[in-house]
């Protein structure tokens, strides 16, 4: 005789039962759908740009994100998933971002001696950071990276690629910001004029400002303390510190951008914090995703492969988080989440299984996707699953097909039809029930 649970026992086993990590999130079939399109939309784009794809390991030395991040930063100092290797004691880190480690390979495979290089790479980050809307602990990123290039041009060719994304995707919320970093004595004169700025403020900086005086004084223009903002305002801006050549990268890039006709804002509070960031920074922002508007953020970085100990090389680049990607992509348009399939193989009776995976076979070799219907289950049912499928067809094998040697094709989007084939040339007729070409048996 059996006895009910105990609410202790239930919530025992709820307890055990095993759960994905917090803020690391599966991606089922049906999303799956949408991701796929999404990435091969993303990846003929850069295409068209002449971009290339580059694959970095997800595991790096946490030396490397130290120095290319920067020991002062949120990522490095809250938010890296890091770990000592039992079995060597590395210090090691999944991934925050993807920029280091393709610094890191260009160094190693002196990827830029040859020729300038323009690389993408696409895959999932890790921030050890509170979940919220459209960013995760475990996340997914397109980073893109102009190596070698030291003019406006391509600054300009980055923004305007992006700009042409927006508009293949329908995205129109979506507005850019722009600002010159200068280069590295400017800014170090405008950082020591933030110092002596804030001293002269102290009584108004916050906890994380006092914080940041001297070890990252550009950060406290980010703030977003209500009671800082008119003395934030109040600041020297680093435009007044720029020399003749920052103003005309500056200016060169923004005459490339008024020719293609992308409007833009100019920011003077746009600022990266670390010394290799310089000249162009910019990003896209839309209100569509409520507080985090960022959906893109990039900049030119010429110092940070001499950091990471490579040649000095002149460096730009950009990253977008994909789920916020993918959510802004799915607001505005309405694709279909089913399979891109062509045929569903229905099969009942002795022997059509057999004949049913070889016909699948021979499908699939002409080009065809093809899902051949398993497990069983009566004709009714079969269908039920074709239709669902998303299949433009479905092929139905009988006792009596089998015998005959045919094969019904029933056309299952748009005007319904059903016509019988002869098993052999069955590809080209089901191309020409489709496209209007081929004979009937």
């Amino acid at each position: 005789m059996s006895h009910p649970e105990s609410p202790e026992q239930s919530k025992a086993k709820k307890q055990t039962r095993l759960q994905s990590v917090k803020g690391m999130n599966d991606v089922l079939p049906v999303e799956g759908i949408h991701w796929e399109n999404l990435e091969v939309m993303l990846r003929e784009w850069l295409t068209s740009y002449g971009y290339r794809l580059i694959k970095t390991p997800v595991l790096e030395p946490t030396s490397l994100f130290r120095r290319g991040i920067g020991e002062v930063t949120d990522i490095v100092e809250k938010e890296m998933f890091s770990f000592v290797d039992r079995l060597n004691g590395d210090e090691l880190t999944l991934r925050p971002e993807f920029t280091a480690g393709i610094a890191r390979a260009t160094i190693q495979h002196n990827l830029t001696y040859a020729a300038p290089q323009r690389v993408y790479s696409m895959g999932p980050v890790f921030r050890h950071e509170r979940p919220q809307r459209g960013r995760y602990r475990q996340f997914h990123q397109l980073d893109v990276e102009a190596l070698g290039f030291a003019g406006p041009d391509i600054d300009a060719e980055l923004i305007v690629m992006l700009s042409r994304l927006w508009r293949e995707m329908g995205l129109e919320d979506v507005r850019l910001e722009i600002n010159c970093l200068g280069e590295a004595p400017e800014r170090l004169a405008h950082r020591q004029a933030l110092i002596t700025y804030f001293e002269a403020h102290a009584e108004l900086l916050d906890e994380d400002a006092k914080r940041r005086l001297h070890s990252n004084p550009l950060r406290i223009l980010d703030t977003k303390n209500p009671t800082m903002q008119d003395m934030v305002n109040g600041a020297p801006r680093l435009s007044e510190f720029l020399g003749a050549e920052s103003i005309a990268h500056y200016q060169g890039v923004k005459r490339l951008l008024d020719d293609a006709g992308v409007r833009y804002i100019e920011n003077p509070r746009l600022v990266r914090g670390l010394d290799y960031y310089n000249l162009t920074v910019f990003e896209w922002i839309t209100d569509a995703l409520g507080t985090q508007g960022t959906i893109c953020g990039g900049g030119r970085y010429d110092g940070l492969i001499e950091v990471l100990g490579g040649k000095p090389t002149p460096a730009i680049g950009f990253a977008i988080g994909l789920e916020r990607l993918l959510e802004l992509y799915l607001e505005v348009n309405q694709p279909d989440d089913t399979a891109d399939l062509d045929v569903y193989v229905v099969h009942q009776g002795e022997g059509t299984s057999r004949r049913a995976f070889t016909l699948a076979e021979e499908l699939r070799d002409a080009g065809f996707a093809v899902v051949l219907h398993a497990g069983g289950g009566g004709f009714k049912s079969q269908m039920k699953r074709a239709d669902g499928s998303g299949a433009a067809v479905a092929v139905i094998l009988g006792e009596n097909e089998l015998n005959a040697g045919t094969a019904a094709v029933k056309v299952l989007r748009g005007e319904s039809k059903q016509e019988e084939f002869k098993q052999e040339g069955l590809a080209e007729a089901i191309f020409g029930l489709l496209y209007g070409e081929g004979e009937e048996s």
